[in-house]
């Protein structure tokens, strides 16, 4: 789903940076290797810059027009096509949990970086050569649907999903750690480092804009309209490219070691509740030694009473749980206060992510069924010129920049003045109910417009509509703004709500609702396809020709999710956000907004 939230993925990144920076006690002396040459800084920034910039215009020049690529090359009817780019992009997702724990406790973040590389490099190739080698799909159908058109073989699915299988792997790698390993580069103890490290992010959005325009834009014009191999050996050059330029940085890098991942602790407490669920929490003493609180904690979260089930994995059940100087001797056996109330906090956030689910299955349908649409609409501009599909994207995040310079530039100036000493932001909870109404109105707005463009088409029995394909350009804004307000305030709250220990854990959960979301959107796909194929009616989804297919329902059944969505929000889910009353959660969120400004 990368194409989906490509602002909130580095929107999220610059969001840990704050949690990425903050030193643990003597981490300085034992984590950095420095060269004859002082390490780090702006030295090593240009290398990692580079390698960032390249390696996403060669992603998202493959991510932004795959549907097209399976649709126009393999045949696929549009189910099957929906189905893989959902699923893929949920793996992608999948991965990066767990390349982000492989890093904080393994191999670190420049090894994970560079096999992340290496995984996506191989699998954007093999990619490349199933445009180049005729012999690895299924010959071209000029008409997609006729029934007679060939179905690529088995084989050649196993090369194709090959592929994907390595881009997703080497994402897992790349998510997690690009922008975190940057941040390494600078001393934050500093009041030096610290304007670096904002001047740094700065120029990384700088270079990822640009690249992310590139890719949308020249790179899909080309595997649009003059070749599908000579627009995949461009990325895959690029990404061939943006490897060694990181690689001719490794004598410039500051490594950390890894330091373990907070994944572990959470496992931990899980286990050692379940091992002493039989006991009984009165009178017992619990385990919580001032020892567990790192430095790098601005507060000793407070033990609460929710969830008490998890507290029986802090009993101290018998005395020789403990060593001679009162610390656990096996973690997996007894667990802090701490550790479980972090696990508490986790679990605090579930109402909130729940809606988030439900707000990114509309976002995912623009770049599935909305592409889809476009392929049956007149992309015509002039004679000569058309569109390519892959450009529609361009106008989501258009939508999403315009409402952030309104925000930033226009709204909270005005909101100063009126307001001298009140917060100035909108609440968390006013965003993300915005946010569920625009994907409701996105679903309507796709409903109303495929229903325009299908009678149209079948009034003068088209394959391809007359209807302009501008007709679809206020969903695919709408879909943008959903991601602006809603899946902004969201990732913010996610990493506000959790102590900074745990920061890293707050992309995780947000990667993971993203991935949720794609798998519940496909699952969605194939029920509705099952239940309405029945003879004698128009199918809601199904086969290669939109025009056979009552799509517009579709949009109305997820419109209806939005819905119930916004109804379970305002009823449950909002209880949970955090209170505007509470002034350091509030001072807080200003200074994160004012990093997510910076896009």
């Amino acid at each position: 789903m990368e194409e989906n939230v490509v602002y909130t993925n580095a929107s999220l990144s610059a969001l840990q940076l704050e949690h990425d920076q903050i030193p643990t006690n003597g981490e300085g002396e034992e984590e950095e290797e420095v060269s004859s040459r002082k390490a780090g800084g702006w030295r090593s920034i240009k290398y990692i810059i580079g390698n960032e910039s390249f390696e996403k215009l060669a992603s998202m020049s493959l991510i932004a027009n795959l549907t097209v690529y399976l649709l126009t090359n393999y045949n696929l009817s549009g189910i099957f096509v929906v189905n893989v780019v959902q699923i893929w992009n949920g793996s992608s997702n999948i991965a990066s949990i767990v390349g982000a724990f492989i890093s904080d406790a393994y191999i670190g973040r420049f090894r994970t970086l560079l096999y992340g590389s290496i995984s996506s490099l191989l699998g954007i190739l093999t990619i490349t050569l199933t445009a180049g080698i005729h012999q690895l799909r299924p010959i071209t159908c000029e008409d997609v649907q006729k029934p007679d058109c060939q179905h690529p073989k088995d084989w050649q699915l196993a090369v194709l999903f090959g592929g994907l299988a390595l881009l997703s792997i080497g994402a897992g790698g790349i998510r997690p750690c690009n922008i975190a390993f940057g941040a390494d580069q600078f001393d934050t103890n500093t009041e030096k480092g610290k304007g670096q490290l904002v001047s740094f992010f700065n120029w990384w959005y700088f270079t990822f804009t640009i690249a992310l325009v590139i890719a949308l834009t020249g790179v899909v014009y080309i595997q649009t309209n003059v070749s599908w191999t000579l627009g995949f050996a461009i990325p895959t050059l690029c990404l061939a490219f943006s490897i060694t330029i990181f690689l001719l940085g490794h004598k410039t890098y500051i490594y950390k070691k890894p330091q373990g991942s907070v994944f572990t602790d959470i496992a931990k407490v899980i286990s050692a509740a379940c091992r002493k669920r039989k006991l009984h929490l009165s009178d017992r003493t619990l385990y919580d030694p001032v020892s567990t609180l790192s430095e790098s904690e601005n507060i000793r979260l407070v033990k609460t009473d929710r969830f008490k089930f998890l507290d029986k994995a802090a009993i101290i059940a018998d005395p020789s749980e403990l060593n001679n100087e009162g610390i656990a001797k096996n973690g997996w056996r007894l667990c802090s206060v701490q550790q479980v109330e972090h696990l508490k906090c986790l679990l605090g956030i579930l109402p909130v992510w729940m809606t988030g689910i439900c707000c990114f299955i509309v976002m995912d349908q623009q770049n599935t069924f909305g592409v889809l649409q476009v392929l049956q609409t007149d992309r015509s501009i002039g004679s000569q010129f058309k569109v390519p599909p892959g450009w529609m994207n361009l106008f989501s995040m258009i939508a999403l920049s315009i409402w952030i310079y309104i925000y930033e530039c226009i709204y909270i100036p005005i909101m100063k003045r009126i307001k001298k000493k009140a917060t100035k932001r909108m609440s968390m909870g006013w965003r993300i109910r915005i946010g569920i109404i625009l994907s409701i109105l996105c679903m309507l707005v796709a409903a109303i417009v495929e229903k325009k463009r299908r009678d149209t088409a079948l009034k003068h029995g088209l394959f391809i509509s007359p209807v302009s394909f501008g007709l679809l350009l206020p969903q695919f804004a709408l879909s943008g703004l959903n991601e602006a307000f809603a899946a902004v305030a969201i990732m913010e709250f996610f990493t506000l709500q959790l102590p900074e220990s745990m920061r890293t854990v707050a992309g995780a959960v947000f990667f993971l609702s993203l991935s949720i979301a794609n798998y519940i959107g496909s699952l969605v796909v194939n029920i509705v396809d099952s239940a309405t194929s029945q003879k004698g009616k128009t199918p809601w989804l199904g086969g290669h020709d939109l025009n056979l297919v009552r799509l517009d329902y579709y949009y109305y059944l997820i419109a209806s999710l939005g819905v119930l969505n916004f109804i379970y929000f305002n009823f449950f889910a909002s209880h949970y956000l955090i209170s505007s009353k509470d002034t350091e959660v509030q001072d807080d969120e200003e200074k994160v907004l004012e990093m997510v400004g910076t896009r």
